[in-house]
């Protein structure tokens, strides 16, 4: 079955997840393109909270007629439009989800960590917990991965000296 005719078959609240996760992993890629990493992920914690405009958080009455959905059900759909965006590397995916994330009110952790892996370059990777489980960028073994100190967190160290 063609990937068209399985959003068509989706019920509704799919489809709208999958157009707003699409939408933000866009912006988000084409923000980390334009924007140094440090504002963009500024920007993509502010979508957090006012959005895009579809099914974002605001006043009780949309809260009611929004479903709620489980952290697992944004990442899927964050993971789904990601296979057709160009680049949508785990750092975008990442930033997209958390934004979500926040939209409906998790409280997401995004994580970098960092490895050595073969002949002797370091890699990085990103992914998202909420509760203290990956949510998102979990298809690695992260256990391999130096987790760096939250960005905020290391900020405020800095500030402290």
């Amino acid at each position: 079955m063609s990937g068209a005719r399985k959003f068509l078959n989706l019920p509704a609240d799919d489809k709208l997840l999958l157009v707003e996760a699409g939408l933000l992993v866009v912006f988000v890629r084409l923000g980390l393109w334009l924007l140094p990493f440090r504002v963009m992920r500024r920007v993509s914690q502010g979508l957090g909270t006012w959005g895009l405009g579809l099914g974002a958080r605001g006043a009780k009455s949309g809260a009611a007629r929004r479903p709620v959905l489980a952290p697992e059900r944004i990442a899927w759909a964050v993971s789904v439009v990601s296979h057709y965006i160009p680049c949508a590397t785990c750092l975008t995916q990442a930033l997209a989800c958390q934004a979500l994330l926040g939209r409906r009110g998790y409280p997401a952790q995004l994580r970098i960590g960092v490895a050595r892996c073969a002949h002797g370059r370091m890699q990085a990777h990103a992914w998202v917990e909420v509760d203290g489980r990956a949510i998102i960028g979990d298809d690695q073994n992260l256990a391999r991965y130096a987790v760096l100190p939250p960005i905020d967190r290391a900020r405020r160290v800095e500030a402290g000296k």
